[in-house]
């Protein structure tokens, strides 16, 4: 046989398979909706020690685009043609970033996207990032272990678990999405809070 007609046979069978592949259904992307403020207000004394945000671990459920559910059980899903803009933990480090600098208290701020060395390092892991369902009635969930980390050494200065739980009156995806908006606004004040409290007890003394 020739080439040519090996090519042309080739090439009708790839037509074939492509045309019989289903369709990637497009998605809705969405991102972590925040009710703060984009001006900085502070609520206290500038602190003058640095801090580096760290993405929290996650498990591989988690650490994906997908907009998680738990429906039952221990059954995890996702939302259908629906997505984040980008990974829970990301979402969740650039939510806690804008918090700092909504506080206003620590201008020293960096993320790890950067080599930047700080005096103090927050990190942890991101133990929920989902809607869950008892019966007919749903909540966000959003769970993180986090840790206050020296910067230079690594060693881990303090530690605390922080979970909120936001009710969900409509299970409609946008609705859930400004589900975990509310969540996300819950647990940045209290992971901020929490931080420059130990930062101003545990921050490395300045020259």
């Amino acid at each position: 046989m020739k080439l040519s007609h090996i090519a042309l046979l080739g090439a009708l069978a790839l037509t074939s398979a492509c045309s019989i592949l289903p369709k990637a259904e497009p998605a809705d992307v969405y991102r972590l909706p925040s009710s703060q403020s984009s001006a900085i207000a502070s609520y206290g004394t500038a602190q003058p020690w640095s801090l580096r945000l760290v993405k929290p671990q996650a498990s591989e459920a988690l650490n994906s685009r997908n907009i998680a559910v738990i429906p039952q059980g221990d059954l995890i899903s996702s939302y259908k043609a629906s997505r984040w803009s980008d990974p829970a933990p990301e979402l969740l480090r650039n939510r806690l970033l804008d918090g700092f600098q909504h506080d206003g208290r620590v201008t020293l701020l960096s993320t790890d996207d950067s080599n930047f060395q700080a005096d103090l390092e927050l990190g942890g892991t991101l133990q929920a990032f989902q809607t869950e369902y008892q019966g007919t009635m749903a909540s966000v969930v959003m769970r993180l272990d986090a840790v206050l980390v020296r910067g230079f050494d690594q060693r881990i200065l303090a530690s605390r678990r922080f979970e909120v739980r936001q009710a969900l009156n409509d299970v409609k995806v946008p609705s859930v999405v400004s589900g975990f908006g509310q969540a996300g606004d819950q647990l940045t004040r209290q992971v901020v809070s929490w931080a420059v409290e130990q930062g101003q007890k545990m921050a490395p003394a300045k020259p």
